[in-house]
């Protein structure tokens, strides 16, 4: 049976909890042992963690030490997979660069707050993403700082609505990369519990965190 770490907490705002309930059935659905943390202690179990073979985190903003940092990049880098969406993954932990360039981006704006946008598939070949059509959203529409290195799966076009600036910018929504011998996926989507309620937004976040499995 393969193992599944989900850690919650940060700013409430995300309902990291509820979030991560979503999910832990799914990923139980599909054969894995799953434990859930509202501690980032959870990092410093070194032979846990590098016998994990997928990390799913939801912690929004907050600060990680220097050890439990090392705790989660290591085991990563062994070649536990890492998962998660929204803030709680790409906008946790601002001051650690370590952290930001496994996860392949960070948060910096959200133009407008909650918003109906469009999602675009741009990878339809991808077990991620086959089968699944352009679907809209209503939630906030996430403004990245994303590594070149990213392999994207699908994106967003800002109207500069609220920001002119950006008009016409073609922003990655979800991507897949590498870290060391670690799958890492993220998902943009999911401000609230709520947003997956949209199938798209569920299934694409439940086969990212399959694929990024060990």
């Amino acid at each position: 049976m393969k193992s599944a770490l989900m850690v919650w907490g940060g700013w409430e705002g995300h309902e990291p909890k509820q979030c991560v309930d979503v999910f832990a059935p799914l990923l139980e659905a599909e054969g894995f042992s799953v434990a859930l943390s509202d501690t980032l202690d959870a990092y410093l179990d070194r032979d846990r963690m590098q016998s994990l073979d997928l990390i799913v985190q939801c912690w929004t903003m907050g600060t990680i030490t220097g050890e439990q940092e090392k705790g989660l990049l290591d085991a990563v880098r062994g070649g536990a997979g890492m998962a998660g969406w929204h803030g709680g993954m790409c906008d946790a932990f601002r001051n650690n660069t370590d952290y930001q360039w496994m996860t392949g981006g960070n948060w910096v704006a959200h133009p407008g707050g909650c918003r109906e946008y469009t999602v675009n598939i741009v990878n339809r070949s991808d077990p991620i993403t086959e089968g699944i059509a352009d679907f809209k959203m209503n939630s906030e529409q996430y403004y990245l700082h994303v590594d070149p290195s990213n392999e994207v799966l699908a994106t967003t076009v800002f109207d500069g609505a609220e920001a002119p600036w950006t008009a016409g910018c073609v922003m990655p929504v979800a991507w897949k990369r590498r870290w060391g011998s670690g799958r890492v996926f993220y998902s943009s989507l999911g401000h609230a519990a709520r947003d997956f309620d949209v199938p798209e937004c569920r299934e694409i976040m439940r086969r990212g965190m399959i694929w990024a499995s060990r």
